[in-house]
């Protein structure tokens, strides 16, 4: 059941990053500080992509609860599948071959994951300062990745930002852990007394954010391909270091499993230094993207 609620998350996230983008195509310039987001706040294309953004996260949270972070994280690598077709009929992305291969890699690796990573033990909490270190260890390496990505042409700049997108998210969605279990346990007055609350609220916007000045460079796939990558390596470092999460017995089993996510994860990849961005967007490093239409 996590399962199927993952990858109806991962439809929601692709379909959420197409329309936010059609939104944000051409204010990449403008996303700074918050008069650049009032006026993305305007496009009705981003009003829709963001409430799909929040339906996603509804049904990550619903998969989390049933199952574990590093089963359920790894399966939204299939945003990046979804977002090639709606990148294609919705920002008039291109498709290449090499895509649709790699896209086909990724579906082959994770259904080989799923068939044999069946999950074993773990638990939803840790000490706090086991959550302390991880916080802090990964988001210095968001923010490193934010400082690479304004270094570097519009395809860089996506990918590096798309990355530290994905480790945020993946923070988020490893606090989520705590929080619902606090949730079941004391309530939600027990939630807004807790900081994992906060640092999961924090860590879902960060990511939020950076994601919008990825999507703004008109790379759909890149930026949506580095938040797959990073979001489940990420989850499952936390998974497995602090929820002590594994996957059942016998040890072949997990052999094939991993070798199955890697090779999702290596499609990915490819997605990532395949695309060339939208058709009408093959523009020099220097050129600014165009202004889209506003929707009315």
């Amino acid at each position: 059941m996590a399962e199927v609620f993952a990858l109806v998350a991962a439809f929601c996230f692709a379909l959420a990053a197409t329309l936010q983008q059609k939104g944000a195509l051409g204010m990449g310039a403008k996303l700074h500080g918050v008069k650049g987001f009032l006026q993305l706040v305007k496009e009705l294309w981003w009003l829709a992509g963001t409430l799909v953004l929040l339906l996603g996260y509804l049904f990550q949270a619903i998969a989390l609860d049933n199952g574990q972070l590093a089963i359920v994280q790894p399966l939204l690598v299939t945003t990046i599948v979804f977002a090639l077709p709606l990148g294609y009929f919705l920002t008039n992305q291109e498709v290449n071959r090499l895509e649709v291969g790699a896209a086909g890699l990724v579906v082959l690796g994770l259904a080989v994951f799923t068939i044999f990573g069946q999950e074993n033990t773990g638990r939803d909490n840790a000490p706090s300062w086991e959550w302390a270190i991880a916080l802090a260890a990964f988001g210095l390496l968001a923010a490193a990745l934010v400082f690479l990505g304004f270094r570097g042409d519009l395809a860089r700049k996506a990918a590096l930002l798309g990355a530290s997108a994905g480790v945020l998210y993946a923070l988020s969605a490893s606090m989520w852990k705590p929080v619902g279990d606090t949730l079941s346990s004391s309530g939600l007055e027990g939630v807004l007394s807790s900081w994992e609350f906060y640092a999961f609220v924090a860590a879902g916007l960060g990511g939020f954010v950076v994601q919008q000045l990825s999507l703004a460079t008109g790379h759909l796939a890149s930026s949506v391909a580095t938040v797959s990558v990073c979001n489940p390596l990420v989850s499952i470092v936390i998974g497995i270091i602090i929820l002590e999460e594994t996957l059942s017995p016998p040890t072949w089993h997990k052999v094939v499993a991993y070798a199955g996510l890697g090779v999702a994860l290596w499609g990915a990849i490819l997605i990532t230094g395949a695309t060339e961005g939208p058709k009408e967007a093959k523009l020099s490093e220097s050129e600014p993207v165009p202004e889209p239409a506003v929707a009315t």
